[in-house]
């Protein structure tokens, strides 16, 4: 994964993700801690669409994607 620690990747990165990503590396696009995306998941007030695949959380770029173009 690319992108300053600090501030994240950038958009254009984001966009060249696979079609999900884990919720780590989406939580960093985001700039909030894993921690509180897992809980937002977990509670099921995520702000992107994610979907469990094979036992695990996975986000979906898009979505992520288009919350970042309007943020």
């Amino acid at each position: 994964m690319s992108g300053d620690t600090t501030t994240g990747p950038t958009l254009d990165e984001v966009r060249s993700w696979p079609a999900t990503v884990p919720p780590s590396q989406a939580a960093t696009a985001l700039g909030v801690s894993k921690s509180h995306l897992n809980e937002l998941i977990r509670r099921g007030e995520a702000p992107v669409k994610v979907l469990r695949l094979g036992g695990r959380n996975r986000v979906v770029t898009a979505a992520l994607v288009r919350l970042l173009e309007g943020a």
